[in-house]
């Protein structure tokens, strides 16, 4: 007689959590979903005026002036000059944006002879371990730069 009763509670139980489940899942599904996702694609991002990628566009796009480039590569210098530290042997996987910048500034029409060499030199200073790398970078961009 006892077990017949410990097993019709346990029935009890399982009917009554059954149900609690079903309310909740059910409760989920009134309330609207917040498509963070969503949002974060349609809204648009909020780009300061320190921004390195702000600077990057502006080295990358053709028709920035001397001016542009010059005072986008002092300001990239001041606000994003030190890369991270190098993984062992191997540089850091976001030092490649700097060598593309670097990369770029050499191709680009409206760059000068000191813009470069001013900005290579500030970039070695503040990133010693990086030296090779930054004059790797330099000689690809001035050999692709055909002159």
């Amino acid at each position: 007689m006892d077990i017949t009763i410990l097993v019709q509670s346990i029935i009890g139980l399982v009917i009554i959590l059954g149900i609690l489940v079903l309310l909740l899942s059910s409760s989920f599904e009134n309330k609207p979903k917040k498509d963070t996702d969503v949002d974060k694609k349609s809204s648009p991002r909020v780009i300061s005026k320190t921004d390195f990628e702000y600077f990057r566009a502006i080295i990358a796009n053709p028709e920035s002036s001397t001016k542009e480039l010059t005072d986008a590569l002092v300001l990239l210098i001041k606000y994003h000059g030190t890369m991270h530290k190098k993984l062992g042997m191997r540089a850091h996987p976001e030092s490649n944006a700097y060598m593309d910048v670097l990369f770029k500034v050499c191709r680009h029409k409206n760059a000068n002879k000191e813009m470069i060499v001013t900005f290579n030199n500030e970039l070695e200073k503040l990133n010693p371990e990086y030296k090779r790398e930054i004059n790797d970078a330099l000689m690809r961009g001035l050999n692709s730069r055909g002159v």
